[in-house]
């Protein structure tokens, strides 16, 4: 016993002595090591990062007061996509669609179906669906909506998404701003950025589209290209940033179509870098690696495939990549004779290679949306291109309603980038200008221009603001001969200078406009969703439920497929997505308009007579009709169209359809002399056009709904199936009734 007593004293000495308060006070003192020093202006900047970073997210959610629901049309099919991968796994999404043919969705263009790989991009879908897992793995929950119809946690995951994505985007432009910049170019892009109304429309609560991770993967691609090409770089640093920047360009080619755009970009770059005579092995290495990478990831989408090389921007990159292989083979040339006679052989060469290749047919054009960019006449030879609204050509005027002062700073931005023509800033330069010679030819791509612009900002406003702040900081020695600037430029004249840009500031993000309540900022981010403002134009004091009921009904109350064959819906392309995604039902056409064939049909369809129309709809299975109106009853109790629906878009349906009929939009209305100008007026419908069927389908619901019952239409071959609103109690939204109708077809009368 005494033995034992013995070794637990010892061990309690032991004890003692291991943890004695010296022993302590040494232990602590070695924490020390993991001490990591911040400086005071590294945690300014870190925190000013974190509120812009935070104010980005908060301003995308304001559309949640209408109900958290996509936005748009496109996000629907995207959505579907997400849920494919989700439910079956992330590389199944060209497989299990139907039983009939597992890589089509017989659920649109019906009778063909929609070939799923050859007409979509995998890369949004396929993000989305991999965070969806991760955060899911994690324990998140994204039952957020009691909505039956939008109940689905993939679905709530979609429409929170591009908020994630439009934040993390303003992360990378300060990495990319404080590139060109410094940190405070940086602060100023993201910050500028964070609040640009043209990249909120794109990346706010809903809006779960390409645009979201696209301009994420554009910036992530200038990031890293253009520091593989700094001289100061080793050339395993070059090989790691030109790896990162081929994969962040393959994961666009994978997302958006628009992957030509910085495709082109920095093919234009290196060119010029090399009439810069910039050419180093740096270049090459670098030029070489991005673009197999980034290649090599696209050809492997079933969409773009191999063709992609033959395509004209992409023979741009190969010609651009034998450009620096001559480059760098004939720095190895000695003679000035031989040089010259290698470089025009070689440039020849190439020349007779194009000439060959485009004479046979080997090189491929672009497409026409992507004609139609670079020549906007290009798209009055397409109406079906014309009728979408994005593709419209930018008034100058928006610019400046996107961008507020900011529009001025611009070619401020430019000046000094010229000034200073480092690598970085040319490519700046480039990125500019393009930007807003494409942004004015399509009001779409503002969103494109719109990180340039906020980079131009932040520069401009940097080195404008620089000098005065340094006059504030210190007073700096000036020599004798520059006393009378200082005699003009002190720090009063500094301060006032700062408070003056601060002003200019305040009239873009915290004045409001003339027309709103809401600084310029806020009132772009606070819009209700596509689907929330019932399709139209206004924000509504609260959400507008006609298509939400519609689409509601069509799931719970139209048979998925009844005994004689598939619920078929025919409606014009716009409602596509809408009726296949929400109403769980087989439509004809949708927002993917790449059957142009069946367009054609349906906008014939839907200006023709009933006899007519019914024998389009009979070739392929039709089961009901769907029509969308806007209107109100004057004083008088006429039926005033507001023409936000259909019965502004019928002009699109005869203009599209006209190869067919024969007939432009003009032959469906009256036109009258105004007594006063001379001038012909439109003044309502003709013969012809009291006798097509969008007319009769609209004009039967308007006056069920504002009579009780139709008054001047009588229906053959469609019957009431469902109407969004009663005549008991209508509702009206800025000034307009919106009304959905759905109509069961009768073949037989």
């Amino acid at each position: 016993m005494f033995e034992l007593f013995d070794e637990g004293r010892t061990a309690i000495l032991k004890i003692r002595r291991v943890f004695s308060r010296e022993k302590i006070v040494e232990i602590l003192k070695s924490f020390k090591v993991l001490h990591f020093p911040i400086s005071h202006s590294t945690l300014v900047y870190a925190s000013l990062l974190s509120l812009i970073l935070f104010l980005a997210f908060m301003v995308r959610l304001l559309p949640l007061r209408w109900g958290f629901y996509l936005s748009e049309f496109d996000p629907h099919w995207h959505y579907r996509l997400t849920k494919h991968m989700v439910d079956n796994g992330l590389l199944t999404w060209t497989s299990g669609w139907s039983m009939a043919d597992p890589s089509r969705d017989m659920m649109s263009w019906y009778p063909l179906g929609r070939d799923v790989a050859a007409t979509s991009f995998p890369g949004l879908a396929l993000t989305a669906a991999v965070f969806y897992q991760i955060a899911n793995a994690l324990g998140f929950s994204f039952n957020f909506s009691s909505n039956p119809l939008v109940s689905d946690p993939v679905y709530n995951f979609c429409v929170i998404f591009p908020v994630i994505m439009g934040t993390l985007t303003c992360l990378v432009m300060y990495f990319l701003g404080k590139d060109i910049g410094g940190k405070q170019a940086g602060l100023f892009s993201a910050f500028f950025l964070a609040l640009s109304p043209s990249f909120i429309g794109r990346t706010s609560l809903g809006f779960f589209d390409d645009e979201s991770v696209g301009i994420f993967a554009i910036l992530l691609f200038i990031l890293f290209f253009l520091r593989s090409i700094e001289p100061e770089r080793s050339l395993k640093n070059t090989f790691v940033y030109a790896v990162a920047a081929g994969l962040s360009l393959g994961y666009m080619s994978t997302s958006w179509g628009a992957s030509r755009y910085p495709i082109g970009m920095a093919v234009l770059f290196v060119f010029i870098l090399i009439l810069l005579r910039r050419y180093s092995s740096r270049l090459l290495l670098s030029y070489s690696t991005t673009f197999s990478v980034a290649l090599f990831i696209a050809i492997n989408v079933p969409w773009i495939g191999l063709k992609y090389l033959t395509e004209t921007t992409i023979l741009a990159v190969s010609g651009i990549f034998l450009l620096l292989c001559l480059c760098e083979v004939s720095r190895y040339i000695k003679t000035l004779k031989m040089k010259t006679v290698f470089v025009l052989g070689s440039i020849t060469f190439l020349g007779v290679a194009i000439l060959m290749l485009s004479h046979y047919g080997y090189i491929m054009p672009l497409g026409t949306k992507f004609l139609s960019v670079i020549n906007p006449f290009e798209r009055l030879a397409h109406p079906l291109v014309q009728s979408v609204q994005e593709h419209r050509p930018a008034a100058w005027g928006s610019f400046y309603y996107d961008f507020g002062i900011g529009v001025f700073f611009v070619p401020i931005g430019l000046f000094f980038a010229m000034r200073t023509p480092t690598n970085r800033n040319i490519f700046l330069i480039i990125f500019g200008l393009t930007s807003i010679y494409f942004a004015g030819s399509m009001v779409r791509l503002v969103l494109l221009m719109a990180p340039a612009f906020c980079l131009l900002w932040a520069l401009a406003l940097v080195r404008l603001i620089k000098p005065f702040t340094t006059v504030i900081k210190e007073a700096p020695i000036i020599p004798r001969r520059k006393m009378r600037f200082e005699a003009y430029v002190g720090k009063e004249f500094s301060g006032a200078f700062l408070i003056i840009m601060f002003l200019l500031l305040t009239v873009t993000f915290v004045l409001p406009t003339q027309l709103s309540s809401y600084p310029r900022v806020f009132d772009h981010a606070y819009a209700p969703t596509t689907i929330a403002a019932g399709s139209m134009p206004i924000k509504p004091p609260e959400p507008v439920s006609d298509w939400i009921d519609t689409l509601k009904w069509m799931r719970d109350e139209l048979p998925l497929s009844p005994p004689y064959g598939p619920t078929v819906v025919a409606s014009w392309w716009d409602y596509g997505y809408w009726i296949t995604a929400l109403g769980n039902k087989t439509t004809l056409v949708d927002n993917g308009t790449f059957n142009s064939t069946q367009i054609k049909q349906i906008a014939w369809m839907f200006m023709s007579t009933e006899s007519e129309a019914i024998e389009i709809l009979r070739k392929y299975d039709a089961t009901h009709v769907v029509v969308f109106t806007t209107f109100y009853p004057d004083e008088e109790g006429n039926i005033v169209e507001v023409g936000w629906a259909d019965e502004g878009k019928w002009r699109w349906m005869a203009r599209i359809s006209e190869p067919l009929t024969g007939v432009n939009d003009t032959a469906y209305r009256r036109y009258e002399e105004d007594p006063e100008t001379g001038a012909l007026q439109d003044v309502g419908w003709n013969e012809r056009g009291l006798n097509t069927v969008i007319y009769k389908l609209m004009r039967y619901g308007q006056e069920a709904l504002v009579f009780g019952e139709p008054q001047s239409v009588t229906l053959d071959h469609f019957e009431k199936a469902y109407f969004s609103q009663t005549s008991d109690s209508p509702r009206s939204y800025g000034g307009a009734i919106p009304l959905v109708c759905v109509y069961k077809i009768n073949y037989e009368t």
